[in-house]
């Protein structure tokens, strides 16, 4: 019986690669890297190698090849691929994994830039937050800025820790400590620190890593962990569903993990911006077709910490037409267009959810027929908030919201 993970049988070898190169390699790796005809990485790491590379060295092209066209065009002979530390952990590997079968790949991993981090400062990795900024926007790190909380960050360049440190401090957590973790495990490596709030680390490698100790001021503009965040966290200019409906919005349409929302008539972008705030796997397309929400959905997508959600400038039901199928929808509570609920009952998956909320007679007679026929649930939200009456108190009533929900066969 031939063994699947035996080595020998594998065309393609991932190797692991620190700063220190070749002193850091094991024999395995060694003989891997000077047996391949071919060898692919980046041009330092071909560099880091160089005195084991025997075949061809081939650095990645610009732009680079989500395909892997060159990798799998050399299928069945000896090729071996190099990756910064561990290569399935924001690394090349997984990549690869999407084109190659593991049947044909054996792997060799290095410790990555976060154990090493991890390893410098002592810190216990289970409990820290640890997010790849590399090739993405800084926002990414806003829904991790918790009190007490410690990061790391897998950064771009050079800039990145100042411009991550005036982030924090704009937005109340100024007293955070912030290390800068440089060229990790090499001849270079340095280890700087530094209040985010009086940032003044110059010179930064390139190749860094920041830890952050998140110490919050009273006035920090913290995201909360949970469903129905504050309404005065979003720009808006009224068009927004209110804190608790959202809250129970949410709490309907049950995220569930790599599922994608469509938000229809999104208006400030909170049921989709708190959608993907649920986890680092949804995803989210608010379509909206007023041009000024829509720019405002945008910067309160950056603002909350979800920079890649799609923003979709149009009005439905035209603009859903192309739109990848989603797992569940919502629809807004001002509406009153009937082809827009026949588009999104079309669109969605079987077993999807769908949920829509009426804050006028006229969208709630929609959601009424819609009942009638397909059935689903109807719920009546009514939220009192207390205010003054004269020199006493009072239960002041929000426009009550209609709610139905529907799940398709």
């Amino acid at each position: 019986m031939t063994n699947a993970h035996n080595a020998g049988q594998k065309w393609l070898t991932v190797v692991g690669i620190g700063e220190d190169g070749v002193a850091g390699l094991g024999d395995e790796a060694k003989r891997a890297i000077s047996a391949a005809a071919h060898v692919f990485g980046g041009k330092r790491h071909l560099t880091l190698a160089a005195e084991l590379i025997r075949g061809e060295a081939r650095a990645w092209p610009t732009p680079f090849d989500n395909e892997m066209r060159d990798i799998v065009a050399l299928r069945g002979q000896k090729v071996c691929v190099l990756a910064s530390g561990d290569p399935f952990f924001h690394g090349v590997g997984v990549t690869l994994a999407r084109q190659v079968a593991t049947s044909d790949m054996h792997v060799l991993p290095a410790a990555s830039a976060f154990s090493l981090a991890a390893s410098r400062l002592g810190w216990a990795l289970q409990d820290v937050e640890t997010v790849s900024l590399h090739g993405h926007a800084i926002d990414l790190i806003r829904p991790l800025l918790q009190p007490g909380a410690r990061i790391i960050a897998l950064t771009s360049d050079g800039e990145a820790p100042a411009q991550i440190a005036e982030l924090a401090a704009n937005s109340g957590f100024g007293g955070s400590r912030l290390i800068v973790l440089e060229a990790l495990g090499g001849g270079n490596e340095r280890i700087r620190e530094a209040i985010a709030g009086a940032f003044d680390v110059q010179n930064i490698n390139p190749l860094n890593v920041l830890a952050l100790e998140i110490e919050s001021s009273p006035q920090a503009r913290i995201l909360p962990l949970a469903c129905g965040i504050a309404d005065d966290l979003f720009e808006h200019d009224g068009q927004i569903t209110k804190r608790e409906i959202r809250a129970m919005t949410l709490s309907t349409l049950a995220p569930r993990r790599g599922e994608l929302l469509w938000d229809i008539g999104a208006g400030s972008g909170s049921i989709s911006i708190e959608w993907m705030l649920c986890h680092p796997s949804l995803q989210a397309i608010a379509i909206e077709h007023n041009a000024e929400r829509a720019e405002r959905i945008a910067r309160n997508a950056s603002a909350c910490g979800v920079p890649g959600l799609k923003l979709v400038r149009g009005a439905a039901p035209a603009a859903l037409a192309g739109l990848p199928m989603p797992e569940a929808i919502f629809i807004g509570g001002g509406g009153s267009d009937s082809g827009v609920f026949d588009a999104a009952i079309a669109a969605l998956r079987p077993g999807g959810r769908l949920v829509a909320n009426a804050v006028t007679l006229e969208m709630e007679a929609l959601l009424l027929a819609r009942h009638a026929a397909l059935g689903g649930e109807l719920l009546r939200l009514q939220v009192s908030r207390a205010a003054p009456v004269g020199s006493m108190t009072g239960w002041r009533p929000a426009m009550p919201v209609t709610q139905w929900s529907w799940v398709k066969p």
